[in-house]
């Protein structure tokens, strides 16, 4: 189950991908499924990369790898890697539990290649609001979500760095009540309704049937669980690595204060 567009991605043969925070790999191995890329999975957490690890292992076994997976233990803060050097970064679902998520969007404008695409997805507002109101747990866990994003607020932050947005969308709109009745009833997964819920989920993941896949594109706009936003880096750069219209704002606001 994947959340950011592949169509969106505007894939090439021989381009290195970022799947930033990639958890127990669910975008990263996708990619290296589906396409002629070198994707490199960083997380925080080694566990997650030796499960992601564990996960991509048959379908490279047999053969079924059509790109390079490497995986490898990193802090979104400090990428180890050198500026310019994606051509896609792609970041699920992770800044949402970050404090200093401006930092992670500079790194993560830094490594992008001009002309790059950046794929950001974090909970979509009111499906997230309504997990808020109904369990504290479901946000006060270690290592849980620490905000609630306003979709134009992340927007503007990244369109801020230099980064040009051209399209959006919303998923997995039958998670969001899977996840409703999981902070209604927090700590007794064992409840009948969560347990029957959670067995439509997996049967509509593995089978993908019409009519499910239907309803969730009708409901998708309404209550999808994440919103997905899409950038393109500037081509246009200074000497120093700074978008020039970033420059250019920074410059008439010297010379506004001089004025003053």
């Amino acid at each position: 189950m994947i959340t950011v567009d592949p169509r969106r991605l505007n894939l090439q043969a021989g381009q290195r991908v970022l799947d930033l925070g990639c958890g127990e790999g669910r975008h990263a191995i996708h990619f290296s499924i589906t396409d002629q890329v070198d994707i490199f999975g960083l997380d925080l957490s080694a566990n997650d990369l030796a499960t992601a690890a564990e996960r991509a292992q048959p379908f490279a076994e047999c053969g079924q790898q059509r790109g390079r997976l490497q995986l490898c233990v990193g802090n979104a803060l400090q990428l180890p890697f050198p500026s310019n050097f994606f051509d896609v970064v792609i970041c699920s679902e992770v800044l949402e539990h970050i404090e200093d998520y401006q930092g992670v969007l500079q790194e993560i404008y830094r490594v992008l290649k001009p002309c790059g695409i950046f794929a950001a997805t974090v909970p979509a507002f009111f499906p997230e609001w309504v997990c808020w109101k109904l369990s504290d747990a479901y946000h006060q866990v270690e290592g849980g979500h620490i905000r609630i994003f306003r979709e134009k607020k992340l927007r503007y932050a990244i369109e801020a760095l230099g980064l040009t947005y051209f399209a959006r969308h919303k998923a997995h709109a039958l998670h969001a009540p899977y996840w409703w009745l999981k902070c209604l009833f927090w700590g007794r997964d064992d409840s009948p309704v969560v347990r029957q819920y959670h067995r439509l989920l997996v049967w509509d993941m593995m089978e993908r049937p019409r009519i499910t896949r239907w309803v969730e594109t009708l409901l998708n706009p309404l209550l999808g669980k994440s919103v997905a936003l899409y950038f393109v880096k500037s081509s246009a750069e200074d000497s120093a690595g700074v978008p020039l219209s970033v420059a250019a704002a920074g410059a008439a606001g010297s010379r506004e204060e001089q004025a003053a």
